[in-house]
Protein backbone atom coordinates (compact mmCIF):
# COMPACT_ATOMS: atom_id res chain seq x y z
CA UNK A 1 0.00 0.00 0.00
CA UNK A 2 2.70 2.68 0.83
CA UNK A 3 3.98 1.87 -3.20
CA UNK A 4 1.10 2.94 -4.29
CA UNK A 5 0.36 6.06 -2.05
CA UNK A 6 4.21 6.90 -2.82
CA UNK A 7 3.36 6.49 -6.80
CA UNK A 8 0.25 8.43 -6.38
CA UNK A 9 2.36 11.10 -4.89
CA UNK A 10 4.99 11.35 -7.43
CA UNK A 11 4.82 14.26 -9.70
CA UNK A 12 7.88 13.56 -12.24
CA UNK A 13 6.21 12.94 -15.12
CA UNK A 14 3.35 16.31 -14.89
CA UNK A 15 5.79 18.34 -16.58
CA UNK A 16 5.83 15.15 -19.71
CA UNK A 17 2.12 14.86 -19.61
CA UNK A 18 1.82 18.97 -19.81
CA UNK A 19 4.17 19.28 -22.54
CA UNK A 20 2.41 16.78 -24.42
CA UNK A 21 -0.78 18.02 -23.99
CA UNK A 22 0.20 21.83 -25.11
CA UNK A 23 1.88 20.24 -28.45
CA UNK A 24 -1.68 18.16 -29.24
CA UNK A 25 -3.41 21.63 -28.44
CA UNK A 26 -0.48 23.31 -31.15
CA UNK A 27 -1.55 20.82 -33.39
CA UNK A 28 -4.77 20.08 -33.10
CA UNK A 29 -4.89 24.37 -33.53
CA UNK A 30 -3.27 24.13 -36.93
CA UNK A 31 -4.88 21.63 -38.42
CA UNK A 32 -8.24 23.09 -37.38
CA UNK A 33 -6.73 26.48 -38.98
CA UNK A 34 -4.18 25.39 -41.66
CA UNK A 35 -5.41 27.36 -44.99
CA UNK A 36 -5.77 30.54 -42.84
CA UNK A 37 -1.77 29.79 -41.08
CA UNK A 38 -0.98 29.06 -44.88
CA UNK A 39 -2.41 32.31 -46.56
CA UNK A 40 -0.42 34.16 -43.48
CA UNK A 41 3.12 32.55 -44.02
CA UNK A 42 2.43 33.02 -48.25
CA UNK A 43 1.42 36.59 -47.87
CA UNK A 44 4.72 37.03 -45.11
CA UNK A 45 6.96 35.39 -47.67
CA UNK A 46 5.51 37.45 -50.76
CA UNK A 47 6.24 40.77 -48.67
CA UNK A 48 9.22 39.53 -48.03
CA UNK A 49 10.50 39.38 -51.61
CA UNK A 50 9.13 42.72 -52.76
CA UNK A 51 11.09 44.05 -49.92
CA UNK A 52 14.24 42.41 -51.24
CA UNK A 53 13.26 43.39 -54.72
CA UNK A 54 13.11 46.94 -53.36
CA UNK A 55 16.19 46.91 -51.21
CA UNK A 56 18.38 45.44 -54.57
CA UNK A 57 16.91 48.02 -57.22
Amino acid sequence: MNQWKEFWNEEDGVGVVEIVLILAVLVALVLIFKKQVKALVDEAFKKIGEDKKSIIS
